[in-house]
């Protein structure tokens, strides 16, 4: 990643194209649907590489798709912002379909982020809740901020 920052100007990329670099949440096959400024939309299909041994989308597939709209919501200004704490409640089970994650930007500051992330079903139910605290670098990145 230190590479596409320092050869990649600013607005030579969008928010979409550096997520794609990503490769994890890629793998897992999360989709960032929407950015804004200071919030983000992804979702991921549930595939049976995703079910526990229960049967169920496993919890680190969840965490991923919530992290994913994390980044790209705490990101979107256009300053490298890495996750120094997040959390994750798990609150109804599922194991087909669609999840989607939201985010929102509760709190900006120079060096600080938080943001809450609600995890859902198609039908719009909460399947999970997730909050994160990022901190700031002073590295820009290489799209122009959302908003």
């Amino acid at each position: 990643m230190a590479d596409r920052l320092t050869h990649t100007p600013r607005g030579k990329m969008t928010i979409r194209e550096f997520f794609k670099g990503d490769k994890f949440a890629l793998a897992a096959g999360v989709e960032l649907l929407e950015v804004g400024d200071g919030y983000a939309r992804a979702r991921m299909e549930i595939l049976p590489m995703h079910l526990n041994g229960g049967g169920v989308c496993q919890g680190g597939a969840i965490f991923t798709l919530a992290d994913l709209a994390f980044a790209a919501a705490v990101n979107s200004h256009a300053r490298l912002t890495f996750s120094i704490t997040s959390s994750i409640n798990f609150f109804r089970s599922e194991s087909r379909g669609y999840l989607y994650a939201e985010a929102r930007e509760a709190f900006n500051h120079k060096r600080l982020s938080n943001c809450e992330v609600n995890i859902t079903n198609e039908a719009g139910e909460t399947v999970a809740t997730f909050c994160g605290t990022g901190y700031r670098k002073d590295a820009t990145l290489p799209f122009e901020p959302a908003g």
